[in-house]
């Protein structure tokens, strides 16, 4: 279960983070919101929710007037023109545990969301203030960047501003600039079906809008074809030959548990799960590590398959 309005305005506090809060009606839209407190000091926000094809999600925070272009984002991400859409109800309760209409960065303090990118309107920092709600859309509160920043950074998020607006050029010799903030050891959920979603209306809270995604690429650079070839990018061909050495692997797998492991004791848990935390820490490697060694196992077979199969190429015996 996700934390409630009341859990996160507490830590808050004990963060020492000021907010002023404003309690009103529900509301679902960034209009709506600005019924009740548009007139108040304080700059109001859109939080979208989307995902990519491969079931990788992201929160996008930008001011209310800021224009975001998905097909520019998505390829500023490395993920091509229709690589983003909008994240289905189903994955809003899965992954954020948040009812309709209250998608914030402050969504990403439930554990089930440690693996969602949060990008951030870089005209964020140049507002005194702005509105977001606290994990319920029947109260907004006021932070700044500094201490939306220190909250963050509590959670173990390093937070990413950038130029939402921006349309750099992608291309050969123009790498995508925002790549780096694909999430690489994100939790795959499966694909809900399809579902017709309309760019018309008001701009919604809940909907649209810290590596490379590693194991995908791997998993397309050594992948059997029967297409003619192609060059393959120098990081595919490193990642693929990382893959076929063991110790590297092992190194992968060794790496992995470490970042969950210490991502796991803290403070905060260690006060609140006490003799619990060991019994806790081993069932979150479990299941947060299960998916993330079946897919680099896989990997490593392939390579494997694909290197064993060159070779076999290569050295076949001349015929008498």
């Amino acid at each position: 279960m996700g934390h409630t309005k009341e859990q996160l305005l507490t830590r808050l506090q004990e963060l020492q983070i000021d907010f002023p809060r404003y309690e009103h009606p529900v509301v679902l839209t960034v209009e709506a919101q600005a019924k009740y407190v548009g007139h108040l000091k304080g700059a109001l926000s859109k939080n979208l929710f989307l995902k990519d094809k491969k079931q990788r999600f992201y929160i996008v925070s930008a001011l209310a007037e800021t224009k975001v272009d998905l097909k520019v984002l998505s390829q500023r991400l490395g993920l091509g023109k229709g690589g983003l859409r909008m994240a289905p109800e189903e994955a809003l309760a899965e992954i954020l545990q948040v009812p309709l209409g209250c998608v914030t960065p402050f969504a990403l303090v439930n554990e089930s969301a440690r693996h969602v990118s949060l990008l951030l309107d870089q005209g964020i920092k140049s507002q005194e203030c702005c509105f977001f709600h606290p994990l319920s859309n029947d109260m907004s509160i006021t932070v700044n960047a500094r201490d939306l920043d220190k909250f963050l950074t509590s959670i173990g998020k390093n937070p990413a501003y950038v130029d939402l607006e921006a349309n750099p050029p992608v291309g050969k010799d123009q790498p995508p600039d925002l790549a780096t903030l694909v999430p690489s050891d994100a939790k795959i959920v499966a694909e809900p079906p399809e579902k017709q979603v309309s760019s018309q209306g008001p701009e919604r809270n809940h909907l649209s809008v810290n590596n490379h995604p590693k194991v995908i690429t791997v998993a397309k650079a050594v992948k059997p074809s029967n297409a003619s070839t192609k060059e393959k990018s120098p990081d595919a061909v490193n990642l693929s030959i990382s893959y076929a050495d063991p110790d590297k692997f092992v190194q992968e797998i060794l790496e992995k548990t470490t970042s969950i492991v210490l991502s796991e004791i803290k403070e905060e848990n260690i006060e609140r799960n006490g003799e619990q935390l060991a019994t806790i820490v081993s069932n979150n490697i479990s299941k947060q590590l299960g998916l993330e060694l079946k897919n680099i196992a896989t990997i490593f077979k392939n390579t494997a398959y694909t290197e064993g199969f060159k070779a076999g190429i290569h050295h076949q015996p001349k015929r008498m």
